[in-house]
């Protein structure tokens, strides 16, 4: 999508956020997608406000160490690489962040949640659409461009790229991942 501003000097994650340079450019294109699709998805400046947050911190432990997440989590037995989503909502709720929506995006991002509003929905795709990903770019650059204009079309393209890829990969299917592809397919 062109005019996205991905600038990593304007983000302010949070002061527990564990993300090398990498993962901070990840985050600014992310939440740059999202910042640019706001005005035109979301219903009120509250949900726009939510899109940019969801941007900002779904992978603000994504380099953090497995104990930690593990410990956060409590979660001893799930794949250590959809912990940072779980891990990160832990610590938004303990610094007060009571939106919803907006835990539930962040704690689900990397294999989605059956239950989304637009919020979940949005991160999920600018997630996976965002221009720094080396695969597919202009399928993934032609699908973030149409978001503003067929919200729910993109999102079952997006979800069933993502399967379909876990499929050809091997990667475990996870029971809300097929969940959300049964409510929309």
């Amino acid at each position: 999508m062109t005019g996205v501003d991905a600038s990593t000097a304007t983000l302010e994650l949070p002061s527990w956020a564990q993300v090398g340079e990498k993962r901070r450019a990840h985050i600014a294109r992310v939440t740059a997608l999202l910042a640019a699709w706001a005005p035109r998805l979301a219903r009120d400046e509250a949900e726009a406000a939510a899109m940019r947050d969801v941007g900002l911190w779904h992978d603000a432990l994504r380099d953090a160490p497995e104990s930690l997440l593990r410990e956060l989590t409590g979660d001893e037995s799930s794949p250590a690489e959809i912990l940072h989503g779980p891990a990160a909502a832990v610590m938004l709720e303990r610094e007060g962040e009571r939106r919803g929506e907006v835990l539930d995006a962040v704690r689900w991002h990397t294999i989605g949640a059956p239950t989304w509003g637009r919020v979940g929905r949005a991160l999920y795709m600018a997630d996976f659409l965002e221009p720094g990903r080396k695969f597919l770019v202009s399928d993934r650059a032609f699908l973030a461009a149409h978001a503003i204009y067929d919200f729910d079309g993109v999102f079952r393209q997006v979800l069933r790229m993502r399967l379909e890829w876990s499929l050809r990969e091997g990667h475990e299917l996870f029971p809300t991942a097929v969940a959300m592809w049964n409510q929309v397919r």
